[in-house]
């Protein structure tokens, strides 16, 4: 495998490149259809480059890992407020998550609801396309916004439009408290109207989850001032507890600890295929819960207010799909129901003619060489699609096939 540490050495190697190449970061995201490539890591392109804590700004090449950054922030008080996700457990791999793959999945964690994903705090970035062009677009200071839809292209193309070289990056002051309140035993309906009047409130939600199970919950962060918070904190309740006994978490260490495990899906780590689906919350809860439990047995967890849903299917459960509809192994019963979730997240009846998009996660290569991983788009965006890529990678080398 090759490993990348120059801009210029990663555009000479992509100039002078016979074949597919597989792009990677720290190896910690292997989401997708698997990629028939020579590796090529740009985990050698590593550190901060300009960090100015007044401006709130933060300019670093792509192979920097993301702990390293988070270090560098916490010193001043800072954060990544998009609060991405940390897919080592879910995926059951080692290795150190970069900033390059961050920015290239768009990975965005509960905080979304309240500040953005990932890419609304994209200011610029710098990649290499698959001609070998190094590209600029963006800057480094957040009234700059000069190219900004390329910039936002770039989060989430996932490697097929340009291998990321250094990113430039809003970064928000960490608040001084945080105070977590839990809804306990909403289910359901219950839960969504808990997270529905919360997220409509003027309280100022910045995290709103619902854990079913044995001890169903609703949990939902507030941030901010300490005087501030426990005001919003009794306001909240005073809305909430006709749903349920409400408990408020207060210690700071606790409840970052929750909502760790909420953002990296802990619940579910253990499934043999992970869904993540993101459609109307109404429709999650009345149309694709409803169908999907017709077809077999999943666990679940909801984010973004019902917003996000994780859809996970035990071995069990795969192979005996796989029995029940003819299947040879295992991977043949994730696929089936894989295809009626996806087609369940399509269907205008079911997504109350909202939209939404079903994603393969999780799987064994197998599943994810078998099926399209990412929603299939209608023919127009696929067309439009089908353009970018022409456009930044005419050769089809990078990552090709990974987002077909």
């Amino acid at each position: 495998m090759d490993v990348i540490e120059t801009e210029v050495a990663l555009a000479e190697r992509i100039r002078d490149a016979q074949g597919p190449i597989r792009v990677l970061g720290g190896g910690t995201r292997a989401i997708g259809r698997p990629v028939q490539g020579e590796a090529l890591s740009v985990a050698g392109l590593s550190g901060v480059v300009d960090y100015e804590p007044g401006a709130l700004t933060l300019v670093v090449k792509a192979g920097t890992p993301l702990d390293e950054i988070e270090q560098t922030l916490a010193a001043d008080g800072q954060r990544l407020a998009f609060e991405p996700m940390d897919h080592r457990g879910i995926l059951g791999v080692e290795g150190t998550p970069t900033i390059g793959g961050v920015v290239a999945g768009n990975v965005s964690g509960p905080r979304r609801i309240a500040v953005g994903a990932c890419r609304d705090f994209l200011l610029g970035v710098r990649f290499v396309d698959g001609a070998g062009r190094i590209l600029k677009n963006g800057g480094r200071v957040m009234k700059n916004v000069t190219g900004y839809d390329l910039v936002r292209l770039m989060a989430g193309s996932r490697g097929t439009l340009g291998v990321l070289s250094e990113i430039s990056l809003k970064v928000l002051p960490t608040p001084e408290t945080v105070a977590t309140l839990t809804v306990h035993g909403a289910e359901g309906g219950g839960a969504l109207d808990a997270m529905t009047r919360a997220i409509t409130s003027p309280f100022e939600v910045t995290g709103a989850a619902h854990v079913p199970g044995s001890a169903s919950a609703v949990h939902l962060r507030l941030e901010g001032f300490s005087g501030s918070v426990a005001y919003r904190v009794e306001q909240l309740k005073s809305r909430l507890y006709d749903l349920g006994e409400v408990t408020v978490e207060t210690a700071p260490d606790s409840s970052a600890e929750l909502w760790r495990k909420i953002r990296d899906v802990e619940p579910l780590q253990d499934a043999y295929a992970l869904w993540r689906v993101s459609m109307k919350p109404s429709a999650v809860y009345a149309g694709l819960l409803p169908a999907m439990s017709e077809r077999a047995h999943c666990d679940y967890l909801m984010d973004w207010a019902g917003g996000e849903c994780w859809i996970a299917l035990s071995e069990n459960e795969a192979a005996s799909l796989a029995k029940a509809h003819g299947g040879d192994d295992v991977a043949d019963g994730a696929a089936w129901l894989h295809r009626g979730l996806q087609e369940a997240v399509a269907d205008r009846l079911i997504n109350q003619g909202g939209g939404g998009h079903a994603t393969l996660i999780k799987g064994p290569d197998a599943l994810r060489g078998a099926v399209s991983v990412f929603q299939p788009e209608p023919a127009p965006v696929a067309a439009l699609t089908a353009g970018l890529r022409q456009k930044f990678d005419p050769k089809g080398i990078l990552n090709p096939g990974l987002m077909g």
